[in-house]
Protein backbone atom coordinates (compact mmCIF):
# COMPACT_ATOMS: atom_id res chain seq x y z
CA UNK A 1 0.00 0.00 0.00
CA UNK A 2 1.42 3.35 -1.01
CA UNK A 3 1.27 6.58 0.92
CA UNK A 4 -0.78 8.20 -1.85
CA UNK A 5 -3.37 5.39 -1.61
CA UNK A 6 -3.63 5.94 2.14
CA UNK A 7 -3.80 9.72 1.69
CA UNK A 8 -6.54 9.43 -0.95
CA UNK A 9 -8.61 7.24 1.38
CA UNK A 10 -8.10 9.72 4.22
CA UNK A 11 -9.11 12.68 2.02
CA UNK A 12 -12.26 10.85 0.88
CA UNK A 13 -12.98 9.95 4.50
CA UNK A 14 -12.60 13.63 5.43
CA UNK A 15 -14.96 14.75 2.63
CA UNK A 16 -17.55 12.25 3.80
CA UNK A 17 -16.89 13.48 7.32
CA UNK A 18 -17.49 17.05 6.20
CA UNK A 19 -20.95 16.10 4.94
CA UNK A 20 -21.48 14.30 8.24
CA UNK A 21 -20.37 17.39 10.10
CA UNK A 22 -23.09 19.41 8.34
CA UNK A 23 -25.64 16.82 9.45
CA UNK A 24 -24.14 16.67 12.95
CA UNK A 25 -24.05 20.44 13.46
CA UNK A 26 -27.47 20.93 11.87
CA UNK A 27 -29.21 18.36 14.04
CA UNK A 28 -27.31 19.44 17.16
CA UNK A 29 -28.18 23.09 16.60
CA UNK A 30 -31.83 22.32 15.84
CA UNK A 31 -32.28 20.18 18.93
CA UNK A 32 -30.20 22.34 21.30
CA UNK A 33 -31.15 25.85 20.20
CA UNK A 34 -34.66 25.48 18.79
CA UNK A 35 -36.14 22.53 20.66
CA UNK A 36 -34.08 23.20 23.83
CA UNK A 37 -32.92 19.63 24.38
CA UNK A 38 -29.94 19.02 26.67
CA UNK A 39 -26.70 19.76 24.80
CA UNK A 40 -25.28 16.26 25.31
CA UNK A 41 -28.44 14.55 24.08
CA UNK A 42 -28.61 16.95 21.11
CA UNK A 43 -24.93 16.29 20.39
CA UNK A 44 -25.45 12.53 20.58
CA UNK A 45 -28.42 12.65 18.17
CA UNK A 46 -26.48 14.75 15.68
CA UNK A 47 -23.48 12.47 15.96
CA UNK A 48 -25.56 9.28 15.50
CA UNK A 49 -27.31 10.54 12.36
CA UNK A 50 -24.01 11.70 10.92
CA UNK A 51 -22.48 8.28 11.68
CA UNK A 52 -25.22 6.52 9.72
CA UNK A 53 -24.74 8.81 6.73
CA UNK A 54 -20.96 8.47 6.99
CA UNK A 55 -21.15 4.67 7.03
CA UNK A 56 -23.14 4.55 3.82
CA UNK A 57 -20.87 7.00 1.97
CA UNK A 58 -17.67 5.43 3.29
CA UNK A 59 -18.83 1.93 2.37
CA UNK A 60 -19.72 2.97 -1.17
CA UNK A 61 -17.26 5.73 -2.06
CA UNK A 62 -14.28 5.86 0.29
CA UNK A 63 -13.53 2.18 0.72
CA UNK A 64 -15.63 0.63 -2.07
CA UNK A 65 -16.58 -2.23 0.21
CA UNK A 66 -18.19 -5.30 -1.29
CA UNK A 67 -18.30 -7.16 2.00
CA UNK A 68 -21.33 -9.45 1.95
CA UNK A 69 -21.53 -9.29 5.73
CA UNK A 70 -22.98 -5.79 5.73
CA UNK A 71 -24.54 -6.19 9.19
CA UNK A 72 -21.20 -7.08 10.77
CA UNK A 73 -19.49 -4.31 8.83
CA UNK A 74 -22.08 -1.76 9.94
CA UNK A 75 -21.88 -2.94 13.56
CA UNK A 76 -18.09 -2.55 13.49
CA UNK A 77 -18.42 0.95 12.01
CA UNK A 78 -21.13 1.89 14.51
CA UNK A 79 -19.22 0.52 17.50
CA UNK A 80 -16.18 2.56 16.47
CA UNK A 81 -18.52 5.55 16.05
CA UNK A 82 -20.01 4.98 19.52
CA UNK A 83 -16.54 4.91 21.03
CA UNK A 84 -15.87 8.06 19.01
CA UNK A 85 -19.06 9.57 20.45
CA UNK A 86 -17.77 8.90 23.95
CA UNK A 87 -14.50 10.58 23.02
CA UNK A 88 -16.45 13.42 21.38
CA UNK A 89 -18.56 14.04 24.50
CA UNK A 90 -15.49 13.80 26.73
CA UNK A 91 -13.67 16.46 24.69
CA UNK A 92 -16.83 18.61 24.76
CA UNK A 93 -17.05 18.27 28.54
CA UNK A 94 -13.38 19.09 29.10
CA UNK A 95 -13.15 22.02 26.68
CA UNK A 96 -16.66 23.46 27.05
CA UNK A 97 -17.54 22.80 30.69
CA UNK A 98 -14.19 22.55 32.45
CA UNK A 99 -12.15 25.02 30.36
CA UNK A 100 -15.21 27.26 29.71
CA UNK A 101 -14.64 27.54 25.95
CA UNK A 102 -17.41 28.12 23.41
CA UNK A 103 -19.56 25.00 22.88
CA UNK A 104 -19.23 25.05 19.09
CA UNK A 105 -15.47 25.67 19.22
CA UNK A 106 -15.28 22.66 21.53
CA UNK A 107 -17.38 20.66 19.08
CA UNK A 108 -15.04 21.46 16.15
CA UNK A 109 -12.05 20.39 18.24
CA UNK A 110 -13.84 17.18 19.24
CA UNK A 111 -14.71 16.42 15.61
CA UNK A 112 -11.06 16.81 14.58
CA UNK A 113 -9.88 14.39 17.25
CA UNK A 114 -12.65 11.88 16.54
CA UNK A 115 -12.00 12.02 12.77
CA UNK A 116 -8.49 10.69 13.26
CA UNK A 117 -9.77 8.00 15.65
CA UNK A 118 -12.61 6.92 13.35
CA UNK A 119 -10.47 6.77 10.21
CA UNK A 120 -7.72 4.76 11.83
CA UNK A 121 -10.02 2.25 13.49
CA UNK A 122 -12.25 1.83 10.43
CA UNK A 123 -9.28 1.50 8.10
CA UNK A 124 -7.85 -1.25 10.33
CA UNK A 125 -10.99 -3.07 11.49
CA UNK A 126 -14.05 -2.29 9.37
CA UNK A 127 -13.07 -1.87 5.74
Amino acid sequence: MTGSFFLLKFLKFCLVGLSGMVIDFGITWLLKERIKINKYIANSCGFALAALSNYLWNRIWTFGSHNEHITAEFLSFFLISLLGLGLNNFVLWVVSDRLKQNFYFSKVLAIGIVTVWNFGMNFIFTF
